[in-house]
């Protein structure tokens, strides 16, 4: 049996656009052979479609677009990720569904069991599970159908049971040929290959071929990598298809394989940095933006972020500015200058020295008396702020923020200020790995100053200022709010991993206050296992002390 694959980039709503690239990869897959053609979950209005699923006329809209598809699906039969209304009065208005189409007819659904309520997900809020999976017959073979999550029961990977209904146990006596698997799995780093452990126990528990065909592309802060893949019954891998890019291919499982695309397994520094790319292209670009400006600090963050930016959109299609106060260092402006050059991106200079004194001068009645401290510093800050965002408005370009995700947990960035932007590219990349993604960048020639690497990282809102001023070593401090957001750990927790006590007690405090700042940050592009957005739902007022 010849298995389509169709790894394919959609856009949330987009049904028309959407139906246009599932029908180009069914003709397409069609003409090269394959028997069965498999499409990713919600494939026919994008992942996730969230509370666009409330509005009166999304469900019945897709279920036309739905509709539409399966006129145009002939003799070879395709299953297509789709929402379906839900016939019953009880319980929520649709279900998670595979759609087997064949003949111009939608012949049935296979409806989604597992509806995760963890981290990015809230498919409960919306969807109604199904009891158990379903098993379409096709040309004398039995064909399990999956979604997503429901293959994602193993005891390995979750800390506790989270469903009393376990899909692949209820297939196991099933004598399947073959269990299909549709996905939108949205990637961070270390996922690739639980899933692919998950996929190939699946085929040695059912002793069947299994196929799992994931989502790529970003929506919103979710990055898919794809990597959709084939396995025999005995756990063997034949096919793997690209990593952060779309992809398709006929995969005849009797192949003896393996035929794995170059990206399919690659270092992890890799990984990050074509997540980064594809998300932020797919934001601007979904967004309706084709150019994009950073303000070049000199510093490694911003370096980092022109960087990715040309990557995605090409250099032709990012401004850099440079906005130096009376206090900016001569090496910080020659770094942001230089990095331009090596990127080949245009370069803007606007001094800000002019307009933070006339801020100091209109407020200095009011802070007579006062030590200069946080608020005169954050003037500049400010000030850049109010002229990128001018920029941004004149030139209809998006504006990439720059914070990195350790600053973003202690607040060492300024509302209104560095924080302004439509997208946090990096707020969810740890200071250290910007410098180890810096280092990979340069892998090959200098596209980033060496002296941007090598100095002491500093925000230059006060002469003479470093990050370590107030912050620890970014190694100690990135291994804390590890522990601390990611890992949920406490204060206890942490010292007794022999952290000092007093360096523990400030983080946490820092990470606790600024909790208000993250609410109104940029959305961030997610690449960890828990990022600071919809998946981190801490309250702002709170007095809880672990």
């Amino acid at each position: 049996m010849r298995i389509g694959l169709a790894q394919l980039n959609t856009t949330v709503g987009d049904l028309s656009g959407n139906r246009r690239q599932i029908l180009a990869a069914y003709e397409s897959l069609v003409r090269d052979g394959a028997d069965l053609v498999v499409f990713p979950e919600l494939v026919v209005c994008g992942y996730p479609p969230r509370d666009l699923l409330f509005k009166r006329s999304f469900v019945p809209d897709v279920e036309d677009s739905l509709a539409q598809i399966a006129a145009a699906i002939g003799k070879v039969p395709a299953l297509v990720g789709t929402v379906e209304q839900n016939p019953s009065s009880e319980g929520r208005r649709c279900f998670n569904s595979a759609a087997w189409c064949v003949g111009g007819k939608v012949l049935g659904f296979a409806r989604k069991c597992l509806l995760p309520t963890y981290d990015v997900f809230d498919e409960d809020r919306y969807f109604e599970p199904a009891s158990v999976p379903t098993i379409f017959t096709f040309n004398g073979r039995r064909i399990g159908v999956t979604i997503c999550e429901d293959i994602w029961t193993d005891s390995r990977f979750t800390t506790r049971q989270l469903y009393r209904v376990d899909p692949l146990r209820h297939l196991s006596g099933q004598n399947l040929d073959l269990m299909v698997n549709l996905s939108a799995s949205p990637w961070h780093h270390d996922k690739g290959g639980v899933r692919q452990t998950l996929v190939t126990d699946a085929s040695r528990v059912l002793g069947c071929p299994v196929v799992y065909v994931n989502a790529i592309g970003g929506n919103d802060e979710l990055v898919f990598d794809g990597r959709s893949l084939v396995a025999r019954p005995d756990g063997k891998v034949i096919a793997g298809l690209a990593a952060f890019r779309e992809d398709s291919r006929v995969v005849d499982l009797s192949d003896a394989g393996p035929h794995l695309d170059g990206t399919f397994q690659q270092a992890e520094l890799s990984d990050i940095h074509d997540a980064l790319v594809l998300g932020l292209r797919d934001y601007a670009h979904k967004s309706g933006f084709r150019r994009v400006l950073v303000a070049l600090s000199g510093g490694i963050d911003s370096a980092i972020v022109a960087e990715l930016a040309v990557a995605a959109l090409g250099r032709e299609n990012v401004i850099g500015v440079s906005l130096p106060s009376s206090i900016s260092s001569q090496h910080s402006r020659d770094d942001a200058r230089i990095l331009a050059e090596n990127l080949g991106i245009r370069f803007e200079t606007i001094g800000i020295a002019e307009a933070v004194a006339a801020c100091e001068s209109a407020l200095a009645p009011t802070f007579a008396g006062r030590a200069r401290d946080v608020a005169e510093e954050n003037i500049q800050a400010r000030i850049r702020g109010v002229l990128m965002m001018a920029l941004s408005n004149k030139f209809g370009s998006l504006l990439l923020t720059t914070g990195n995700k350790s600053e973003v947990a202690v607040g060492y960035c300024t509302l209104y200020g560095d924080m302004c932007g439509g997208l946090a590219v990096i707020s969810d990349v740890f200071k250290t790995q910007v410098y180890a993604l810096a280092r990979w960048i340069n892998r090959d020639r200098e596209i980033i100053p060496l002296n941007t690497i090598e100095k002491p990282p500093s925000a230059e809102l006060r002469p003479g200022q470093t990050d370590q001023d107030s912050l620890p070593p970014y190694d100690v401090l990135d291994a804390i709010l590890k522990g601390y957001v990611e890992e949920g750990l406490s204060r206890r927790d942490l010292i007794a991993r022999g952290f000092d006590a007093a360096t523990v007690q400030d983080v946490v405090r820092k990470v606790d206050l600024n909790e208000y700042k993250r609410k109104q940050a940029a959305p961030g592009l997610k690449i960890t296992p828990l990022a600071f957005g919809v998946g981190r739902r801490i309250p702002i007022v709170q007095k809880y002390v672990s």
